[in-house]
């Protein structure tokens, strides 16, 4: 069994795609995935399980479908998600206007394809963006709610995507460090 971690994208977000999260650790269980963990109400997953990790997200999707959610469902290896807080650019000193942008097609976004004339357009004072490998990070200084970015996002980044804050990231990280303590 491999640890993984699901990241679904749009649960509970303005009373849309309602989903507690004991129902979902109980779905995710009957799709036999082992050990599930959630973090918040938006989606944030760790469990083990054997298939590969596109094999997992469809199952999910799958039984959420069944639920009538239109949720796409990401799932990274552990690896995914440490790089993103160890590569973040931008000072962590405020981890709730830091955003990690994990993009559901990673291999589509390079720096020349990150749309900086839109990310200008709407970017406010301060405001910064850059790209790593299949990720984006955002840093929003007058927050991420009120950005004129967020809805843009995945426009900017020219592939669907799902984000966290830093601080969101942080706590996964930190779960993902104590399934790894050895016990």
């Amino acid at each position: 069994m491999a640890l993984n971690v699901a990241l679904l994208r749009g649960i509970n977000v303005g009373g849309a795609n309602a989903l507690p999260m004991a129902k979902l650790r109980a779905l995710c269980e009957g799709l036999g995935w082992q050990e599930v963990q959630s973090h918040l109400a938006s989606g944030n997953l760790l469990f083990d399980a054997e298939d590969a990790p596109e094999a997992l997200a469809a199952a999910l999707q799958r039984v959420l479908s069944g639920l009538g959610l239109d949720v796409p469902v990401l799932v990274l290896p552990p690896e995914r998600l440490r790089a993103a807080l160890e590569r973040c650019p931008f000072a962590p000193d405020e981890p709730k206007r830091v955003h990690v942008g994990f993009l559901f097609a990673p291999a589509s976004l390079t720096p020349a394809s990150l749309d900086r004339a839109l990310f200008e357009r709407f970017a406010a004072p301060g405001d910064e963006i850059a790209e790593g490998e299949g990720m984006i990070w955002l840093h929003t200084p007058g927050g991420f709610g009120r950005s004129k970015l967020a809805p843009r996002l995945e426009a900017i980044a020219g592939a669907p995507l799902t984000a966290r804050n830093l601080s969101s990231l942080a706590k996964l990280v930190e779960m993902l460090d104590a399934r790894d303590a050895p016990r």
